[in-house]
């Protein structure tokens, strides 16, 4: 009895298929039904053959290891279920499941680049049940379906402008909590086991060809883009006061998409219904490869919500070491630059034009925009130097040239003027480590665009919003399959110049 529990046990878990095998599978079957002539393969799908020809998933078997019960129906690899997933994100084609089933039994390619037999295809179910196990969470949606009805935020004022936050001084309040309250130990979200998986399977890999940028270095931008998943909030009343004749009704009422609410889009200006999502990429990559994604509420301010994807993202990320980090005008407060300082990062962030003003310094000195002392005569400052022991830069007269001083008042008896140092902790927003308005500062900062780039490749190219899904888990799926088909575009491009799978694989 022990022994035929044994085998039971063995031949329910999921196979480990080697990498070498699922090619030498692929060269088969594509011989089987291809090589005679009646069937044909475009040149679309050549390239389909060369992206995953050299994409290894056989570890995905044993990152899930844990994840199937030991009794019952053996199950699919799971290998081949994220690579027809990805085939199906590949091939832009399949907005739903539902359609990606029905293609699959169609072309007997899409079948065999997935890992299938033709005729031996998985169903919806299947897919819906491997992707329940890539979640780390009972429910679908990480808030509760329970939730009263929020009221959409403010517009933008002008053209083009991010929607107010509706309490000021909240981005202060949470870093503050965050330094005084946040260890190393993370908290733990439902899509930890995605990330753990994209991290040692894409990212690692991507690290390693050089992909990503200097690894002991790393520059990172980060920005949020809006995610439409509906053209309304749909939700029901768990009371009777609409009966009684009640029409403000505060009750709690049960939404099918809870994570989900209102927000504004200034791109767009107009108000969407779904995610803000906030997403961190490597901005010295050549590729603009995606490194962590964030769905956030879509009523969310951009900084608040990098502010919970830095603080995630550092505490899960064990490939490198964040040196710089690029942000945009809606990022300027001074407690994200507190909030880096403390974590060793230096932020390049643009100046808020609302923010815009001379600052008091000591003395009758006072402090530009740009982070430049300026005299009690208005004349801006000359910058001679960074002294790098006590981390401040050194200024001397403006009107001073070697030890000539042309000035009409001058405020000091030297004869090349006043000098004046700006500590870096006086005010990290403006008087900053790489000197603001530079041509350094500008070269570093005109990367940020990069994660701009990377939101496009993922909303235009694959198609993101066009998915028709009601939960959570999905939607995280969708957005990390898409990461994950960026970074094999990215390998493919590297290796391309060696490939001849045609030849290889027809001779």
């Amino acid at each position: 009895m022990s022994i035929l529990t044994n085998l039971e046990v063995f031949f329910l878990l999921p196979t480990n298929r080697t990498h070498k095998e699922y090619q030498d599978f692929v060269k088969y079957q594509i011989q089987l039904h291809y090589a005679s002539g009646i069937l044909k393969l475009t040149h679309n799908d050549w390239l389909l053959i060369e992206k995953l020809w050299n994409t290894d998933l056989s570890n995905t078997a044993k990152f899930l290891q844990k994840q199937y019960g030991r009794r019952g129906p053996k199950p699919i690899d799971p290998d081949c279920m994220l690579r027809s997933y990805l085939l199906m994100l590949l091939t832009r084609q399949g907005y739903s499941i539902t359609y990606w089933v029905d293609e699959l039994r169609r072309a007997p390619i899409f079948a065999i680049l997935s890992g299938f037999e033709p005729g031996h295809t998985p169903g919806i179910g299947t897919f819906y049940d491997f992707f329940s196990r890539l979640w780390n969470s009972d429910s679908p949606n990480i808030k509760k379906q329970e939730k009263r009805r929020k009221r959409k935020p403010p517009k933008g004022k002008k053209k083009g402008e991010k929607a107010l936050t509706t309490s000021p001084g909240k981005v202060a309040r949470l870093v503050k909590r965050l330094l005084k309250y946040t260890s190393s130990n993370s908290t733990k979200q439902p899509f930890d086991g995605l990330y753990n998986f994209f991290q040692s399977e894409f990212l690692t890999v991507s690290a390693n060809l050089g992909l990503l940028g200097l690894m002991d270095s790393l520059t990172v931008a980060g920005d949020g883009t809006p995610v439409v998943t509906s053209s309304l909030l749909r939700s029901k009343s768990m009371c009777n006061c609409r009966a009684q004749g009640l029409e403000n009704c505060q009750h709690k009422r049960v939404f099918s998409q809870p994570d989900c609410d209102s927000g504004w889009d200034s791109s767009r200006e107009r108000f969407f219904n779904g995610y803000h999502l906030y997403m961190l990429t490597a901005s010295d990559s050549p590729y603009d490869l995606p490194l962590y994604p964030r769905f956030q509420p879509a009523s969310r301010h951009d900084s608040l919500s990098l502010i919970v994807s830095a603080i995630e993202f550092s505490q899960r990320f064990h490939l490198g070491t964040v040196n710089r980090v690029l942000l945009d005008a809606a990022h300027d407060a001074i407690a994200i630059y507190q909030l880096f300082d403390h974590h060793n990062v230096e932020p390049i962030i643009d100046l808020n034009c609302h923010n815009a003003t001379n600052t008091p310094l000591a003395g009758d000195f006072t402090l530009s925009p740009f982070g430049i002392p300026i005299c009690s005569a208005g004349i801006p400052m000359k910058p001679n130097g960074f002294d790098h022991k006590k981390g401040c830069h050194k200024w001397r007269c403006g009107k001073a040239k070697g030890k000539i001083n042309t000035c009409t008042s001058p405020c000091s008896s030297a004869k090349y003027g006043r000098t004046f140092l700006t500590y870096l902790g006086d005010n990290p927003r403006l008087i900053t480590k790489t000197k603001r308005g530079s041509e350094e500062w500008k070269l570093i900062y005109n990367r940020r665009t990069s994660v701009e780039r990377s939101n496009k490749r993922e909303k235009v190219d694959y198609k993101l919003e066009s998915g028709r899904h009601r939960t959570t888990m999905i939607w995280y799926m969708r957005i990390f399959g898409i990461m994950m088909c960026q970074h094999i575009d990215a390998w493919h491009s590297t290796s391309k110049s060696t490939l001849n799978q045609k030849y290889l694989i027809l001779g």
